[in-house]
């Protein structure tokens, strides 16, 4: 009887958890959807808009998508400074701070791909990003 009761708690848990990382993710996709609005077609880094930097994907040198954007970040001088990427296949989520510096466009039909020369081993090892709770 009692392992059910820690079953239970230990699921309703989880449940509580996943719920607030997934508000919390909702919250930050409205809050980059909103700034890039706002921002409307001017470029904001690479020569892309803040609409069409959060439609790319972070690739490697042979294309391997390495995470999505999730937002862009700026620095003091209000320049575009680094971006908060989602890594790839990272479960629970996982978000870290990429640097713009480095990063080369590299456009595939109608897609536009960020390349960096980072590995998915060195993107991993970033530190994390905790999301802000709601």
């Amino acid at each position: 009887m009692r392992s059910l009761l820690v079953l239970a708690l230990s699921t309703a848990c989880l449940s509580a958890c996943a719920d607030k990382n997934e508000a919390a993710e909702d919250q930050l996709e409205k809050a980059a959807e909103t700034s890039a609005r706002v921002a409307g077609s001017l470029p904001a880094a690479l020569g892309l808009s803040e609409a069409q930097l959060l439609d790319a994907d972070l690739v490697d040198a042979r294309g391997t998508e390495l995470g999505d954007i999730a937002q862009i970040l700026r620095g003091p001088d209000d320049k575009v400074d680094r971006l908060l990427v989602e890594i790839e296949d990272s479960n629970p989520d996982r978000y870290v701070h990429v640097p713009i510096t480095g990063l080369k466009t590299r456009v595939r039909g109608k897609d536009t791909d960020l390349v960096t020369t980072m590995t998915k081993v060195e993107i991993a090892a970033l530190p994390e990003v905790k999301l802000p709770t709601p």
